[in-house]
């Protein structure tokens, strides 16, 4: 087991200084020594605030997987250059966390996996919602047969109004596309995991490009510019599994809906349903009666003692890290990430072909 490991930071704005950075601070075996970002004033204030002391700035992503005073390298940069990144950090011998989605394309991910196993370094996606305690929690009764052979889930991941309209969010080339690839893709990684069912037959979506059309003043981040809005509003997908199994996805930005809520879904197996959304819910039928229990998840202990976090990025590194360390799988296994890449691939190609994609 090494004594403190060494974290080099590829992209240093918004998701490495919300998510990754603050919650590493909080682990004392970890120092983060290299941070890179093509503009380098950003490198240089990250390093400022979450820096070991002679922590190293680079523009170039190259220069920082070369550096030998690296161990991990977390790639926080837009969706279209993941694959290169990571590809590249694992061939430099480099562990790899990347951010959601792995990748814009399924080649794309395969090749993440596929150097993965070539080289022998652990690679995971930052799924973070699998780190939420409802997540957890639910993930145990399901691993428990608790809600017996789920055959019916719902992927949501709806937003009223909620279009980021920083970055490159609304850019389809540097992102791939629009909420299907960026919060659709939290929900259906929590049901494929819910479900531990990675082997899709049939995929059919549609997608829409209808309220970005026009300026709307109500978005949480201000009103959006139509002719930046290169990608879609709203997208859904009917996901057929191998074994009969039927998942429905549903993602927005905007979309009239009062049916709102992300990261989150519901699952009905033979035994028993649960259901995230205003809080976890497990139902079903018991002594000739239908029941609904609703989950208290805090209160189970002592607040604010040693080690104690209901925060999900903060779970989610603190495993990650002591995967490397302890030479333990991730969580959040790059297999699982690459299937639901290729899905979500499905949808936009179906969206765009109007015809359902079939999985040989």
């Amino acid at each position: 087991m090494t004594d403190k490991l060494r974290v080099g930071i590829i992209g240093c704005r918004g998701i490495a200084l919300g998510k990754h950075l603050p919650s590493l601070a909080k682990l004392g075996h970890v120092e983060v020594t290299a941070f890179c970002d093509i503009v380098k004033e950003k490198a240089i204030s990250a390093a400022k605030q979450y820096g070991s002391e002679t922590a190293r700035v680079y523009e170039d992503y190259r220069e920082l997987v070369s550096d030998a005073g690296v161990d991990v390298v977390h790639v926080c940069t837009p969706n279209d250059s993941h694959a290169e990144i990571t590809v590249a950090a694992l061939e430099a011998g480099k562990h790899v966390m990347c951010e959601k989605p792995m990748a814009i394309t399924s080649m794309d991910g395969r090749k993440m996996v596929e150097a993965a196993k070539r080289t022998g370094k652990k690679l995971t996606i930052g799924y973070q919602n699998r780190f939420r305690a409802d997540s957890q929690y639910l993930h145990q009764v399901c691993e428990e047969d608790g809600l017996g052979h789920i055959y019916f889930a719902k992927a949501h991941a709806l937003r009223r109004r909620g279009v980021p309209t920083w970055g490159v969010f609304l850019d389809e080339q540097k992102q791939g596309g629009g909420p299907l690839i960026d919060i659709g893709t939290h929900a259906l990684d929590l049901a494929l995991w819910m479900m531990n069912n990675y082997e899709p037959k049939v995929v059919l979506g549609s997608s829409h490009h209808e309220l970005s059309k026009f300026e709307h003043a109500a978005n949480a981040w201000g009103a959006w510019d139509p002719k930046k809005f290169t990608v879609e509003d709203s997208a859904f997908g009917f996901i057929v599994m191998k074994n009969g199994a039927t998942i429905i996805l549903e993602s927005s930005w905007a979309l009239n809906t009062l049916d709102i809520g992300e990261a989150q879904c519901s699952l009905s197996g033979t035994k028993a349903g649960a259901d995230m959304r205003g809080g976890l819910h497990i139902h079903g039928e018991q002594y000739g009666k239908l029941y609904t229990s609703d989950v208290q998840l805090q209160g189970a202990g002592a607040d604010f003692f040693e080690g104690h976090t209901d925060n999900a990025a903060d779970l989610e590194m603190k495993m990650w890290i002591e995967a490397v360390m302890l030479d333990k799988e991730p969580l959040v296994k790059p297999e699982e990430a690459l299937v639901v890449t290729e899905i979500l691939e499905a949808i936009y190609q179906s969206a765009h072909t109007g015809e359902a994609v079939y999985f040989s």
